[in-house]
């Protein structure tokens, strides 16, 4: 196996730098992204579509959990799928795998789920095996695959919901997704992204100073 050129501290260091320089900047691009992404137009979602889950049938307001903001993510664990009827995708597993601990979302006012084609059932235990706290849900039908662009890819939509109406914010699809899991790069697909006074955000937005909302993750309220 090839390795990389063996050089002095000296030449390291100024590699190092000169492509320091190319992150400072690739980051300040991201940062300028997610600012353009909080100023996406949204539109409604005048559709009812079912779900199956834990404990019933539920619609995609349910999915929220009486939060306004919701990330989805389409995982493809279904009959033409690698694994099944045991297992899912591989590539959505290591996704999954990599999804950061729910509770910092959620004390951003965000919830996420997978959705899948597969049942209940199968989804339960193949959550058990992997050992995902990722609430699933079942897609019932083909129309929710279809109207969000999730019918042959994997994918993320996001939604903004307003007491009773939902609306679709965001949706993230392709080799994009797999630099998404951690915490802060899935609240950059939210409409009011992390909430921090540092943010470019527009005005009216929820804005609170940097780092102050920062738990470990068994020490949030998870009443909200």
């Amino acid at each position: 196996m090839e390795m990389p050129n063996v050089v002095s501290p000296t030449e390291w260091t100024s590699a190092r730098e000169a492509l320091g320089e190319k992150e400072q900047a690739a980051a300040a691009a991201r940062v300028e992204l997610a600012a353009e992404r909080r100023r996406m137009p949204m539109v409604p979602v005048d559709k009812e579509y079912r779900f199956d889950g834990p404990d019933g049938e539920v619609t995609l307001p349910d999915l929220f959990h009486g939060r306004r903001q919701l990330i989805t993510y389409r995982f493809f664990f279904d009959e033409d799928v690698s694994g099944w009827p045991d297992a899912g995708c591989e590539g959505c597993s290591m996704f999954t795998d990599g999804v950061t601990h729910l509770a910092h979302l959620h004390a951003r006012d965000v919830t996420m789920v997978l959705l899948s084609p597969a049942p209940p059932d199968k989804l339960r235990a193949y959550a058990q095996r992997m050992g995902w706290n990722v609430p699933w849900f079942t897609i019932i039908g083909d129309e929710f695959s279809a109207d969000f662009g999730v019918s042959e890819y994997f994918g993320i939509n996001v939604f903004l919901r307003d007491g009773d109406d939902v609306y679709r914010t965001y949706f993230l699809e392709g080799p994009a997704v797999e630099g998404v899991g951690n915490v802060w790069s899935l609240l950059e697909l939210t409409p009011y992204g992390r909430q921090q006074e540092d943010e470019d955000s527009p005005e009216g937005w929820p804005q609170e100073p940097p780092y102050s909302w920062y738990r470990r993750h068994d020490e949030y309220d998870e009443s909200r």
